[in-house]
């Protein structure tokens, strides 16, 4: 086996997706391991992959391992399987708060190939951002290989370790910020008139429009903005009212506390 998955939700299953998808290893070169025979049952009927209730199995099969389960139950699956890893196997971990220090502490005393990734729930449409970064053992080549994986369900970056937290909050978090918007926005156009799904629509591929502007054109937000907002005009109004309501501080500040928050965990 080529990967291996403990951990087959939402997101485990969005990768495995993607990976298949684009062709990087066919489905009979997966296996994923879950408690859950609902989830073992959904990801082999979504994917094809193999599948299994045994962790161990995972790691005694796959060359690299991903760690895809919820922060809280890590610990206990890397002293589960810590035994069966081999040197020259990679892991990797999406586990949110979970740092690399604290993985290689769980694995101690057998030495771990280990990379981190900070995806979000985008990546459950291909559409991610993820953050990666590894410890010393990880070789340029096998990094090169995760963030091609990746690169699958999503964008990918290569990411000081330090700066997570922020990652976290200006990436992790923020489909939450994003998805409230789409909502007063839609709010905003029923209550003038709009059927409900109609206003999801237009808020929407506003928004989506609006960020692929920012990636393909290489411009400043700003200009941006200023190419819509014409003098005397609808758009400057509306801005004004966002200055007023203090609208760019209220996102400054929740991205701020989303960090903070992230490095008090």
């Amino acid at each position: 086996m080529k990967l291996g998955f403990i951990g087959c939700g939402n997101m485990a299953g969005a990768i495995i997706r993607g990976i298949i998808s684009s062709g990087i290893v066919k489905p009979e070169e997966i296996i994923g391991a879950d408690l859950s025979a609902a989830a073992r049952e959904k990801v082999e009927r979504e994917s094809g992959i193999v599948v299994t209730a045994d962790n161990t199995e995972v790691v005694r099969r796959a060359d690299t391992v991903f760690l895809t389960v919820k922060p809280q139950y890590l610990e206990e699956v890397i002293f589960g399987i810590r035994e069966e890893a081999r040197p020259e196997q990679l892991f990797v971990s999406i586990a949110a708060g979970r740092s690399v220090s604290w993985i290689e502490e769980r694995f101690e005393p057998y030495p771990l190939r280990l990379v981190r990734l900070m995806p979000n729930t985008p990546a459950l449409v291909g559409e991610g951002m993820t953050a990666a970064c590894a410890n010393a053992r990880v070789t340029p080549q096998e990094m090169e290989e995760v963030c091609r994986i990746c690169g699958a369900f999503g964008k990918v970056q290569e990411t000081p370790e330090s700066l997570f937290d922020v990652v976290t909050a200006v990436s992790g978090s923020s489909p939450a910020y994003v998805f409230i918007l789409i909502e007063a926005m839609a709010d905003a156009a029923v209550q003038g008139g709009m059927p409900r799904a109609m206003a999801y629509r237009f808020a929407s591929q506003a928004v989506l429009g609006s960020a692929k502007m920012v990636l393909e054109t290489g411009k400043h937000p700003g200009e941006l903005k200023d190419m819509v907002t014409s003098p005397a005009g609808t758009t400057i109004e509306a801005v004004r009212v966002l200055e007023e309501k203090g609208f760019r501080s209220a996102v400054f500040e929740c991205v701020k506390a989303c960090a903070e928050k992230s490095a008090s965990l």
